[in-house]
């Protein structure tokens, strides 16, 4: 996703604040805080887009700060039931939290990289089954998952979901859709 400059992922993921601690004053440049100061000073704390902090961390005017949706207590959520976890609240609207985990991951230090790696790695693996599981059942009622609050448990179920998760969930669901539809119309014929 990183290097796929027309990605709207992409896009969207780049654009998720990352917190910055500045190391020297910058002249002029007060405005990307929010703020009415004219210039940024040392020690200063900002939100700022992920696509500005790579040149502020290679400039080494700036450190990273590990983001909230990435901090301890997201973690231990994750490593206790990651299926309770609704990742698309924790980046904003666009949900793209394995998106911004993966370039997070390129702009911290080793020994914390390999731990936000391995996070994402166990979060996704230990989801993707309840995903298919749930895309399975929700794709099998075809038209009458409206019945019975169905419909309604599949919303919230879907909503809690990184948007590649919910790729994944709509390729499964279109999948089980289409494997019922097949195997009614294989039964008729033998009939």
């Amino acid at each position: 996703m990183e290097n796929d400059y027309y990605s709207i992922d992409a896009i969207l993921a780049e654009n998720q604040k990352v917190p910055c601690a500045f190391k020297v004053d910058i002249p002029d440049l007060g405005y990307l805080d929010g703020g009415s100061e004219k210039d940024i000073k040392a020690s200063s704390k900002s939100q700022l887009p992920f696509w500005l902090t790579p040149v502020l961390l290679l400039s080494d005017f700036a450190d990273c700060i590990l983001p909230p949706p990435f901090s301890q207590r997201v973690r231990n959520a994750l490593n206790a039931e990651a299926t309770s976890v609704k990742l698309s609240s924790l980046v904003g609207s666009g949900g793209l939290w394995y998106g911004f985990g993966r370039m997070i991951v390129h702009v911290i230090e080793e020994p914390y990289a390999k731990d936000l790696t391995n996070v994402l790695v166990k979060t996704f693996k230990d989801r993707l089954v309840d995903i298919m599981d749930q895309a399975q059942h929700f794709g099998a009622l075809g038209n009458h998952a409206g019945g019975g609050g169905d419909g309604q448990k599949g919303e919230d179920f879907r909503e809690g979901l990184d948007g590649t998760e919910r790729e994944l969930f709509a390729l499964a669901q279109a999948s089980a859709k289409r494997t019922k539809q097949w195997y009614e119309s294989s039964d008729k014929t033998r009939r």
